[in-house]
């Protein structure tokens, strides 16, 4: 400091002023240096997209997840063990109920039968003598009480037999469509080889779950819709059959069934989504998810009033896909921002950009 002052002393006036001036420059606030308040710059109105609100008749729903399944489905399976002599599996092909599908080596069990037959007809004969015998007094009681029995013991060989061939022969129980053959003709089958499915196509259901909460809300004989993916989609209305006696203790769901009109086009094992009717049918505005902001006491929309952007609490309804029902909070007129929400301020100026109307 010494130094500087006598420095100073030395210099000129004007020298002295241009020092004092740079110094302060260096000192001012970057703020005031860059001339605008607090270094903001004003960007202007936000830019919003709205849709004027349009109440329509909605209807509350639950919407779960279901399967189509067949009204009668089964894997053939032989009874007893043995090769295939006879197999006729003709896929994707529809058969009649009592149509043979596959035949078991039954020339054992066929031997078995003639043996049988044959000591059946001897010990009808011996009944017949003995019966005779027994009018005369030629024979005791005991004697034609054995030739009795040993003929009823014949008579249930037989009818044995006869069963255990009648398993060899693998018919379909009802009428339907088969499916992928899974042997071929020659191989050595068991009780647990699946020779091919069937599933009868003329009735076809749709199991889904709903949560315990909104199981009231179906009972036989409601309707529910069907969605079904493909192109194009397809919908179909159910009639409800039943639902599960008890809900699931590990889901905490229930299982209902409902019957799909004849002639749905659908195939069994199909993922479909069913929509359940779940309240009276009551006006609602329909608007976008995007436009509604979640909040912990009541979620809001942001509407334009007068250029500037006003929030305002809503009740919503039922969601379907991405559009939510608004119950209350809004009325036929409002224009409420769809898209641009996350840039608006309540109370600051706002920018219609496009205006949509929804019926």
């Amino acid at each position: 400091m010494p130094f500087f002052s006598a420095a100073l002393r030395h210099t000129t006036p004007l020298v002295v002023a241009g020092a004092l001036a740079l110094l302060a420059g260096c000192h001012a606030k970057p703020d005031e240096a860059k001339g605008g308040k607090g270094g903001k710059k004003d960007t202007g109105p936000a830019l919003v997209d709205v849709l004027v609100a349009r109440p329509s008749t909605i209807t509350d729903s639950v919407e779960a997840n279901g399967t189509i399944v067949a009204n009668d489905f089964v894997e053939l399976h032989p009874e007893v063990n043995g090769r295939l002599t006879f197999l006729q599996v003709n896929e994707g092909k529809r058969v009649t109920k009592g149509s043979i599908i596959a035949r078991i080596n039954d020339a054992d069990l066929q031997a078995q039968l003639q043996k049988t037959r044959a000591l059946l007809q001897v010990s009808r004969l011996s009944q017949t003598r003995l019966q005779t015998l027994l009018k005369v007094q030629g024979v005791n009681q005991a004697d034609y009480d054995l030739a009795v029995s040993q003929v009823r013991s014949n008579e249930a060989d037989a009818a044995y037999s006869q069963a255990m061939i009648a398993k060899t022969i693998v018919r379909a129980p009802f009428t339907g469509v088969l499916g992928l053959r899974q042997v071929s003709a020659g191989a050595y089958v068991t009780p647990a080889t699946i020779i091919a499915t069937l599933q009868a196509d003329t009735k076809l259901k749709v199991d889904f779950t709903l949560p315990e909460a909104s199981g009231s809300v179906v009972h036989p004989g409601s309707v529910v819709l069907v969605y079904l993916a493909g192109n194009p989609p397809r919908r179909y209305p159910a009639t409800v059959l039943a639902q599960e006696s008890q809900v699931n203790q590990t889901t905490r769901n229930l299982t209902v069934r409902a019957l799909l009109p004849p002639g749905a086009q659908v195939s069994p094992g199909s993922f479909a989504r069913v929509r359940v009717p779940a309240g009276a049918a009551r006006r609602s505005v329909l608007l976008p998810t995007n436009a509604l902001l979640p909040g912990d006491k009541s979620d809001q929309v942001v509407l334009v009033k007068n250029g500037k952007a006003v929030l305002q609490n809503v009740r919503t309804g039922d969601r379907q896909n991405d559009h939510i029902a608004i119950i209350s909070g809004l009325a036929a007129g409002d224009s409420v921002v769809t898209n641009g929400v996350l840039f608006t301020q309540p109370g600051k100026p706002v920018k219609v950009r496009k205006a949509q109307a929804k019926n």
